[in-house]
């Protein structure tokens, strides 16, 4: 058997790793900068949203009911890493869409090991899919309000760094 989530986490941590190096990378760069590189990480949040769906519904079509104790023992691991990034980063949370973005991305994975564990023991008492499928929808409609709100918070800060002068102070 095999579990949904296996590939989702793969690609997840691929998207943790490019979210936090782009971050990085623009720290102490224009706001404009700033903004294109949240502008580009709140569509690849979208990107993320329809693969869970989409990965989730194909795992369950094609490989048949996931493995409720990898699924929780992925999830549990998880758990534990994304709850010590959430913490270092809650006092950015409301900071420009840059930074942000990666606090929500953090909190949304946090979220999303609590949400699995779940589902692994709906799969466990259920002997079905039904749950999984469950947890990537509601997954999906988290990283795509996050999406949006990285989306409309960037967009703002861009058409704002644009109206600066170059050499103006942020």
């Amino acid at each position: 058997m095999s579990c949904v989530w296996e590939p989702s986490t793969a690609f997840s941590s691929l998207g943790d790793t490019v979210t936090y190096g782009l971050s990085l990378a623009v720290i102490g760069t224009s706001l404009q900068t700033r903004a294109t590189a949240a502008l580009f990480k709140g569509l690849s949040l979208s990107l993320m949203a329809f693969w869970v769906l989409g990965s989730t519904v194909y795992h369950t079509m094609i490989l048949g009911l996931p493995s409720a104790e990898l699924m929780s023992g992925i999830a549990v691991l998880a758990l534990a890493a994304n709850l010590a990034s959430v913490l270092m980063l809650i006092r950015y949370k409301d900071g420009d869409a840059n930074v942000r973005s990666v606090w929500l991305c953090s909190r949304n994975d946090a979220i999303g090991n609590v949400v699995v564990m779940i589902a692994a023991a709906g799969v466990w008492g259920t002997g079905t899919a039904w749950p999984d499928l469950g947890i990537a929808a509601l997954m999906a409609g988290i990283f795509l309000t996050s999406s949006a709100q990285i989306l409309r918070q960037a967009w703002v800060e861009y058409c704002d760094g644009r109206h600066r002068h170059p050499l103006a102070a942020e």
